[in-house]
């Protein structure tokens, strides 16, 4: 990805967020300037991965199979007791993220607004491919049965809990949606197995100055 588009994104996701009244710490709005002030007292903030995560994964067509992410909250398993995450996403309308499951991360998906989301899931096997077993998964504390590869449609205020294991991909209808995340400790380094081969964070072009810097940019840049 170029380094203007993500500049970019970042800017309208920020509009979105806050035309649908959700708000984001004030460091989501920290240029790399102001970043380059900031000691040990944001050490969560780097070493947790929190912020801006605008990926294509690897598939140079974020329109088409791209995410846009703020994670807000983070543990970190070898630094702090936190259990838990929070992100918020921005799924653009037909924007698609690719197949995938986690080892060992439960997560809540929450439709918070906007358009419908669309995902659909499978069972994976012990060799990690997808199966044509039903799957049995927990929407808004009731328990549904859905085929394998079924289509649900979350409107807003409904909600899916993912267990490991669970195959999924998901895009928008009707509209952008404001997605809502609540997990254990999210490590996007080490636990996401996708069914294809594909990279977590995208290569970056580096056509412009960044305007923010990116969850996984901390170090890099500094």
């Amino acid at each position: 990805m170029k380094r203007s588009e993500i500049n970019h994104y970042i800017k309208e996701a920020a509009a979105f967020f806050d035309a649908n009244h959700f708000y984001l710490p004030p460091w989501a709005k920290w240029t790399p300037a102001e970043w380059q002030t900031k000691g040990t007292e944001c050490s969560e903030i780097r070493n947790n991965a929190l912020g801006w995560d605008i990926t294509d994964f690897g598939k140079g067509d974020f329109l088409k199979e791209g995410l846009t992410l703020v994670t807000m909250r983070n543990g970190n398993l070898k630094l702090d007791k936190k259990p838990y995450c929070e992100k918020i996403m921005l799924v653009r309308d037909g924007q698609i993220t690719p197949t995938h499951f986690h080892w060992t991360k439960m997560e809540d998906i929450i439709n918070r607004g906007g358009g419908t989301l669309c995902i659909k899931l499978w069972k994976a096997n012990a060799e990690e491919q997808p199966t044509n077993d039903d799957v049995s998964i927990q929407v808004d504390g009731v328990t549904r049965k859905f085929k394998a590869g079924e289509t649900l449609r979350l409107q807003p205020g409904e909600s899916i809990s993912f267990t490991p294991y669970i195959y999924h991909t998901f895009w928008s209808e009707n509209g952008w949606s404001l997605i809502g995340e609540v997990s254990t400790v999210n490590d996007d380094a080490n636990d996401n197995r996708f069914l294809e081969e594909l990279p977590r964070y995208p290569a970056i072009m580096e056509d412009e100055a960044p305007a923010f810097l990116l969850c996984n940019e901390y170090n890099k840049l500094f």
